[in-house]
């Protein structure tokens, strides 16, 4: 079995030492770095070098640089994404974002983790548990996801989150550990909202 399987099942693996995994990471950093040198209008070169990074891509989305990430093909986006400023995404495992989901500054998103035992951390060990996201979910500045999550759809996570269980659909949740403050309800609908129109 190789590294690259372990990995796909949840097992320890050679997340350090493995020439095949270094390399595709390495392939992965380098199409990254041609990313966030380049100009922020130059949007035609942007999609072609998103479309090798990641394993799929809608047709409407937006990745702001610096964007980081190692692998890229784990990682799958849908429509309407919108990524802001040092979105990083450590993706050992599957990382799967539904419809509409905006990322705010300074997110993080990490599906891998390091054994409890310094022997095996010091011998290049690591796992690697998959991230969803569902569809319609805001992610403040600075939230930090950690490996195995789910979050449901309809979903606010407040500013500075680390969100290390699962998240329910149709809620605000914050804080470090997050969790769930409230349900989203119609009132929300009127809260911003300043002309005589609504939103369904």
């Amino acid at each position: 079995m190789t590294e690259k399987e372990k990995a796909q099942k949840g097992w320890l693996y050679d997340a350090n030492y493995n020439q095949e995994l270094l390399k595709e990471k390495e392939k992965c950093q380098d199409l990254c770095h041609d990313f966030n040198q380049l100009k922020p209008s130059d949007t035609k070169k942007k999609r072609e070098i998103l479309a090798e990074i990641l394993e799929k891509t809608p047709e409407n989305f937006v990745v702001t640089a610096p964007f980081y990430c190692d692998f890229g093909y784990n990682i799958e986006i849908g429509e309407g994404f919108f990524s802001n400023y040092n979105c990083t995404i450590l993706d050992g495992a599957k990382v799967t974002f539904g419809k509409y989901v905006f990322i705010a500054p300074n997110c993080c998103f990490s599906t891998a983790g390091h054994p409890l035992v310094s022997e095996q951390r010091n011998a290049g060990l690591e796992f690697a548990y998959p991230i969803t996201v569902g569809n319609n979910v805001w992610f403040g500045a600075g939230v930090t996801v950690l490996p195995g999550v789910t979050i449901g759809d309809d979903v606010v996570i407040g500013a500075g989150s680390i969100v290390n269980k699962d998240i329910p659909s149709g809620v605000i949740a914050v804080g470090n550990p997050c969790r769930v403050l409230r349900e989203i309800t119609e009132e929300d609908k009127r809260k911003y909202h300043k002309s005589e129109a609504s939103f369904g």
